[in-house]
């Protein structure tokens, strides 16, 4: 028997985001246990946060901040889960979303992933990670960081 997997996962995928009025105060998201995830860089975390879903949509796992070869970096734990939307972005935000701060697309609905910063942002302007839906902007999780 073929798992369904990969079809619940398509269906999410093609979820849509909607801008009606929905709450775009963040929902509640179940805790991880610090032992069952891992960043795909771990030992350099400048900042680490959770993700809450925001607008609906599930989105929770670990991000953190870190910083290698002289470059920034936003990193995703392999805990990480987004149940879909059809333009999600990786981006800061200091207090609420920065549109002039999406750093990429989002590469995968789950697990550890890595995003480079361009050096045209400074991350001490920001203290959170949001994933974003550009397509009907609006908020699909966020990750208020702390500094470690």
């Amino acid at each position: 028997m073929r798992s369904i997997l990969p079809i619940l996962l398509s269906a999410m995928v093609l979820g849509a985001c909607t801008s009606s009025s929905q709450s775009t105060a963040p929902a509640s998201a179940p805790a991880a246990s610090a032992a069952t995830f891992t960043h795909a860089i771990q030992g350099r975390e400048t900042a680490v946060g959770s993700f809450t879903g925001a607008s609906e949509h599930v989105t929770t796992g670990h991000a953190s901040v870190f910083r290698s070869d002289g470059k920034w970096f936003i990193s995703l734990a392999s805990d990480f889960f987004h149940d879909g939307s059809p333009d999600p972005k990786i981006a800061f935000g200091n207090n609420g979303f920065r549109q002039e701060a999406i750093i990429s697309p989002l590469t995968s609905l789950t697990g550890a992933q890595v995003y480079e910063i361009p050096s045209t942002l400074d991350v001490g302007d920001y203290n959170e990670i949001w994933l974003w839906c550009e397509k009907f902007a609006v908020p699909l999780g966020v990750a208020p960081l702390t500094l470690t």
